[in-house]
């Protein structure tokens, strides 16, 4: 530790860290524009220069080290004029638009313009003007004039997203951030540019000239997309979703989220909300209004269950959905008699396990990793928020492995990367444990012969200290998840490492946990998109995109008697007899939990359109006409509680978090792809985004289901 003198104030900080990071320590405010707690050092606005006792002239803070003994001082006039002077000349090309400013209210050279900045410039040359350019339609980079070559944007996409995007051109006034010969900016967190610009340089384009910052009620809420459960500031106007930004938590999202996070919001506002129930009669929609819809489902309900026995009754259910909804679902169903219920629509095995699968580490951990094999996971695009901390372990010197499909741009330094097609997974993953139990001195219970590359990953997985083996998507949609699974935790019986599910969805570790599975009677998701059943309750999810069936799902659900779709939007007509409306995550209160077990709670932040209803009040409405007991609930909180019979903890308990193999893989592979949805294909919120399904990545055309996952 070093001890310096900064305003007159002992403080102790890490030897090696800078004058800037002294100064956070003490609570004193040094201002600056390229400097950023997350990027590395450029020291190229000089907006923090500081006084240093004996040193001949001002000094930037952000890349003065710290040296024992040091005095700082940041109010003397020395530092003032030089931090004047500053401003002075990053403000002689700014252009004058502040009140037309996305940025206005929340501008960094905005605020310190007004303690900085004089009154008038003594610039009379004509100022420049740089060329409006178009990078796809997230990032609106129209006034660029506006940028003060912080740098910011390219050292994130460079260090953080991984993908260098952006850079700078030319010298002196003509110096312009641009992307390279005219190319879109696609990363999957590009948004995060904007956050980061400490001027109007950047902005939101589907934001764009929407409202005035400090029109906008800012509310916190939970991402309902990816595992990772990032923290939100949802801004809202006229109880309209206008923006999304990130809440920072160090512990989970860190002060980033990605795209679908940010621009999914479009959705909320999609001309396809579904504002009122309606029911089909005669092959035509018609409007109704709740009482006669909840009547005709009970009674259809009741009828069914009547003529075929409440086996014919099933529900699938969306891990997108809040873990109330889940539970209520779930026990619905179970209180008319049926354990025909699954959130698993794209999985292709459907043996029984016990346990909560989940990451089987923090989150934060991902970030110190020495050693990680990720088998079945395109992580950049399924994951953003996990790839960017994995990033940082490999840029840190962390050796990544990966085992899957395809020749992804992984975007990070990769040690070793086996391609195979899905059929042979299981076999590639069983000759890295040969080669690891070679490499142990220990029997091998496979018969797999190592290769070059296998013997390559095993050899790293058996150093090091921090290591993990992490099943991503496509494995756990596989039809040998569990026997892949098995490997896994042979592999890593003996190497020490840790063994983790990615997981898919925002809750898919909740639907285990409030056990939104089929009971040891019922049928699995496969069967029931089969066509096994006669009533069909579609919580949230649309199995045309949501499942391993697709569009041959669609038809044999149409063949049901009924099909009940609750969902904030007009999905699911060409198989459902009655659509509910029910609110989405932004109006309505739930709970998420993510992949590291996380128990997250988040209120509505505007009042439901139209007709709309939480579904969980819709689930508790008709387990009363059901005649079913437990429905009795005044609140989501009330439903949170009778999940936890009791106040709801932090995490999930940890005896019922377990990555271990319950029951050996009986199944046969026929070869099927597994079913795993692009980036913006994941859920209805971002097939419904505009602006998102105008990006690059939303070109990519949907992975195909195969017939023999509903087997």
């Amino acid at each position: 530790m070093v001890e310096i003198e900064l305003d007159g104030k002992k403080v102790e900080i890490v030897e090696g860290s800078m004058v800037m990071h002294a100064a956070e320590k003490a609570g004193t405010y040094i201002p600056h524009f390229c400097y950023h707690k997350k990027l590395s050092i450029a020291a190229n606005c000089r907006m923090c220069l500081v006084d240093i006792e004996k040193a001949p002239k001002p000094m930037p803070a952000c890349a003065t080290p710290v040296t024992q003994g040091m005095v700082v001082r940041t109010k003397t006039d020395k530092a003032i004029k030089a931090q004047q002077s500053v401003m002075e000349f990053l403000l002689i090309n700014h252009p004058l638009d502040c009140p037309i400013c996305d940025q206005g209210g929340e501008c960094q050279l905005q605020d310190l313009a007004v303690g900085y900045g004089a009154s008038n410039s003594r610039y009379a040359e004509e100022k420049r003007v740089v060329a409006v350019k178009d990078v796809g339609p997230l990032i609106s980079m129209q006034e660029m004039s506006r940028c003060i070559h912080c740098t910011r944007c390219v050292r994130f996409g460079q260090e953080v997203a991984g993908v260098m995007e952006l850079g700078m051109s030319n010298r002196g006034e003509h110096s312009e951030i641009e992307t390279f010969l005219g190319q879109t900016i696609d990363s999957e967190l590009s948004g995060n540019m904007i956050d980061i610009c400490p001027v109007g340089a950047l902005t939101s384009k589907p934001f764009r000239y929407s409202a005035r910052t400090w029109e906008l009620s800012r509310r916190k809420s939970i991402s309902p997309h990816d595992s990772t459960g990032a923290n939100l500031i949802v801004q809202v106007k006229n109880q309209q979703v206008l923006r999304v930004v990130p809440l920072e938590n160090e512990a989970v999202n860190e002060c980033w989220i990605a795209d679908r996070d940010r621009f999914s919001y479009e959705a909320l506002n999609s001309p396809e909300r579904l504002t009122s129930p309606m029911i089909k009669h005669g092959g035509k929609w018609t409007n109704v209004d709740w009482q006669t819809a909840l009547e005709y489902v009970a009674n259809g309900l009741k009828q069914i269950k009547s003529n075929h026995g409440a086996s014919s009754l099933g529900a699938l259910l969306s891990p997108h959905s809040t873990l109330e909804e889940l539970h209520l679902a779930a026990h619905l169903m179970r209180g008319m008699g049926s354990e025909n219920i699954d959130y698993r629509l794209r999985n292709a095995d459907f043996t029984r396990t016990d346990g909560v699968r989940y990451l089987g580490a923090p989150i934060a951990s991902l970030t110190t990793l020495q050693r990680l094999l990720v088998v079945g996971s395109n992580l950049r695009k399924d994951h953003p928020l996990f790839a960017q901390r994995i990033r940082q372990a490999a840029k840190a010197g962390g050796a990544v492995h990966v085992l899957g499909a395809g020749a992804n741009d992984w975007a990070m330094a990769l040690k070793q990367e086996i391609q195979a097609a899905p059929a042979d997974w299981l076999v590639q993953l069983q000759g890295i444990a040969s080669a690891v139990a070679e490499l142990a001195q220990v029997a091998s219970p496979y018969a797999a012969l190592a290769s070059a590359q296998a013997q390559t990953i095993a050899k790293s997985l058996v150093g090091g200290e921090r290591k993990a083996i992490l099943l991503g998507n496509a494995a756990a949609h596989h039809g040998q998840a569990t026997a892949l699974l098995a490997v896994a935790n042979w592999i890593a019986q003996h190497t020490g490492a840790s063994v983790g599910t990615l997981t898919e969805a925002a809750n898919t570790v909740g639907a285990q946990f409030v056990h939104a599975l089929p009971g040891v009677t019922g049928l699995h998701a496969g069967q029931m998109l089969g066509g096994a059943l006669k009533a069909v309750l579609l919580l949230n999810t649309e199995p045309e995109f949501d499942s391993a069936g697709g569009a041959a799902a669609v038809a044999t659900l149409a063949k049901a008697e009924m099909v009940v779709s609750l969902s904030p939007f007009k999905a699911n007509m060409d198989c459902a007899d009655v659509l509910l409306p029910i609110a989405p995550f932004s109006e309505t209160s739930g709970t998420f939990v993510n992949a590291e077990g996380r128990v997250q709670s988040f209120h509505a932040v505007v009042k439901p359109q139209g007709e709309a209803r939480p579904a969980w009040k819709v689930l508790r409405v008709l387990g009363n006409m059901m005649k079913v007991e437990g429905f009795d609930h005044e609140s989501s909180q009330d439903v949170l509680k009778a999940v936890f019979a009791g106040p709801a903890p932090e995490f999930l308990p940890a005896a019922r978090l377990t990555n271990a193999c319950s029951a050996p893989f009986t199944g046969a592979f026929d070869g099927a792809e597994p079913c795993v949805a692009p980036i913006y294909q994941l859920d209805s919120l971002v097939r419904r985004a505009s602006s998102l399904q105008m990006t690059s990545d939303a070109r990519v055309a949907p992975v195909a289901a195969s017939e023999g996952a509903l087997a």
